[in-house]
């Protein structure tokens, strides 16, 4: 998966399309990330020992890759994601300025 926990992506698609935040989970099976903050949903709870009344609760739902753009720390662009081998050790580098993320 290209994306990391930490990275500064930009949503491209979707309700919060144009939004910029920061990745807070990375679920590589299902090919989605949870972003704090973004993609949030209400979710109706039925009353039990947590909630003795009941309620609507918030909850961040995981957005799919490819709906986000990851931003590039050095040129600030939203940008695609490519590799780079050097030795024994593979890089991931922006593919607007060459710069290794």
């Amino acid at each position: 998966m290209k994306i990391k926990k930490g990275d500064k992506i930009k949503i491209i698609a979707g309700k919060d399309k144009g939004r910029e935040a920061n990745v807070g989970k990375v679920y590589p099976n299902q090919d989605k990330v949870l972003i704090p903050g973004v993609n949030i949903y209400k979710k109706h709870i039925k009353k039990n020992e947590k909630m003795p009344q009941g309620g609507v609760v918030e909850i961040p739902r995981p957005l799919a890759t490819s709906k986000i753009v990851l931003i590039c720390p050095k040129c600030a662009k939203p940008t695609r994601i490519g590799y780079e081998i050097k030795g024994k050790k593979k890089n991931r580098i922006c593919r607007k300025c060459k710069s290794v993320i």
